[in-house]
């Protein structure tokens, strides 16, 4: 069993696209190819694809979606394949009537170059604003913006000194919080939720238009890695704050969903969010939501790791043993190679999605 999942995760994301696209052919479903602008690391084509696995009009829409944090689609892709490669769970999608929308490499160019962010250093799931109002300020990361990205890595013992100190004063939550709440003022930092509309940005929510727009219920399981203990997939609310939806929510996916909004999440509390594009690009459909977030290492490991990414992206003169061992870095951040890891990502992803189908069945 183990090394069937494993089979489904891949090495690069030109492996992982050639899998996600063989599973759907295999299954006899089209994939939709969104391409993108620029080319992978290895000079591979990028793409955003789109597989729908059931009726153009089908009342109750599902999506799947992986690699919103490019590096962490290696974990979302295996997950998508083994799911649409999986003939009883196609059986599942089949008699609930429910359209399953599989959207792979929400950001292709980060899954490729195993970044988190877009090639404009942008973290999508900080990019969804009106960019005509004024945008968030996030002062506590201006605070300590200098330590986060400093002008050599590793960090010097000053640097490490400083960071230490604030984190002994206000505690490593509060680390975490002014780091990665997003950001808008410091475009070569971390978490930029940047100036304008991404391609991803644009680009999903054209997606959401062609499918979203005819169903009068909408469910969204997306995909993440970094978050909390390893191999455990926390499921956060990825709604409005809204009572009405966290209810639904929870009577769908267990009430041990948590909330970014009360602070039981291990996420802090974010803005740019990209499932609100469900509310403004659907505006017709019932929205229920989750972020499936799986745990790989400790958050500091994670946080330094994207540090030590973004040192290397401000500095392209680094000598390549030092430029091999960042990346490899931020891909075991958020990629935990293991047979025992991707078994339970797949069987949590499995449960997840019947869930989705039965509470939208019901709704339906």
């Amino acid at each position: 069993m183990n090394g069937t999942v494993s089979a489904a995760f891949s090495q690069t994301y030109a492996e992982a696209r050639g899998k996600f696209v063989a599973a759907a052919e295999a299954a006899g479903l089209d994939v939709e190819v969104h391409p993108h602008p620029m080319i992978g690391r290895d000079g591979e084509a990028l793409s955003m694809d789109v597989v729908r696995d059931g009726p153009a009009d089908a009342a109750s829409v599902l999506i799947l979606s992986s690699a919103c944090h490019g590096v962490e689609g290696f974990c979302g892709s295996g997950a998508q394949v083994a799911l649409v490669g999986n003939a009883a769970h196609r059986e599942a999608v089949r008699r609930s009537g429910v359209a399953v929308l599989y959207i792979h490499g929400l950001n292709p160019y980060g899954f490729s170059w195993w970044r988190r962010t877009t090639q404009e250093n942008v973290d999508l799931n900080r990019n969804f604003h009106d960019f005509h109002r004024p945008l968030p300020r996030n002062t506590g990361y201006d605070e300590i913006a200098h330590l986060l990205v400093p002008s050599t890595w590793p960090p010097s013992a000053g640097v490490q000194a400083a960071q230490d100190d604030y984190i002994a004063r206000h505690g490593l939550r509060a680390w975490q919080t002014a780091i990665t709440a997003g950001q808008y003022d410091h475009p070569e930092g971390l978490f930029y939720g940047g100036r304008n509309p991404t391609w991803s940005q644009q680009t999903l929510r054209q997606v959401l238009r062609d499918h979203g727009q005819r169903c009068r219920q909408l469910g969204w399981i997306d995909l993440h890695t970094g978050l909390g203990p390893s191999g455990v997939g926390e499921r956060i609310f990825a709604c409005r704050d809204d009572a009405a939806a966290l209810a639904r929510v929870r009577g769908w996916w267990g009430a041990g969903v948590t909330s970014i909004y009360d602070g039981s999440s291990t996420s802090a509390l974010l803005s740019g969010l990209m499932w609100l594009s469900a509310y403004e690009e659907c505006p017709q459909a019932i929205y229920s939501g989750i972020a499936l977030e799986y745990g790989t290492v400790p958050i500091g490991e994670v946080l330094d790791a994207l540090r030590a990414d973004q040192w290397l992206e401000n500095h392209p003169e680094a000598g390549e043993p030092q430029r091999e061992a960042i990346k490899r870095r931020v891909r075991d951040a958020f990629y935990t190679d293991t047979d025992a890891w991707k078994q339970r990502i797949v069987e949590q992803a499995t449960e997840a999605m019947h869930q989705a189908l039965t509470g939208l069945s019901a709704a339906a």
